[in-house]
């Protein structure tokens, strides 16, 4: 009989596969976001509380990740969603504001959330989807 091994219940990473390192790093840096120690056009990260946000070459990552499989159309979005949630309602707005005069494309109007809270997505300079959250129960944020 096999023994199960646990898994912790963590996220410690996330790497976005990009066509282009550089005009994404130039994104999250236009947006505010300071990026870790090493970083360059081949390889960047930052960190975002307790996980790192990294962005990679997506044939690199492809090969790693995914080998013998094609990459997806730069236009086709992959089924993924990235969360940041903000400490008030207005924020929302402000946030999604501020990814657009980066270059971010806005997907909708933000809007009131049958989960009780206010949302709004936008998608990053390579389509990555971000969802700017406010939940009135989440204090965490303040």
């Amino acid at each position: 009989m096999m023994s199960v091994v646990p898994i912790p219940q963590r996220l410690t990473a996330v790497t976005l596969g990009c066509r282009s390192v550089a005009n994404l790093r130039a994104f999250y840096g236009a947006i505010g976001w300071r990026e870790n120690e090493g970083s360059d056009d081949t390889f960047t990260s930052f960190t975002i509380g307790t996980v790192r946000l990294a962005l990679y070459p997506i044939e690199l990552l492809g090969a790693e990740a995914a080998p013998n499989e094609p990459l997806a159309a730069a236009s086709s979005w992959n089924g993924i969603t990235l969360a940041l949630n903000v400490a008030a309602r207005t924020d929302v707005d402000q946030a999604l504001a501020a990814a657009v005069n980066a270059g971010a494309q806005r997907i909708g109007l933000p809007e009131e959330r049958e989960w009780g809270g206010y949302s709004g997505y936008y998608a990053d300079p390579e389509g990555h989807r971000w969802e700017v959250a406010w939940a009135p129960w989440l204090t965490e944020f303040e």
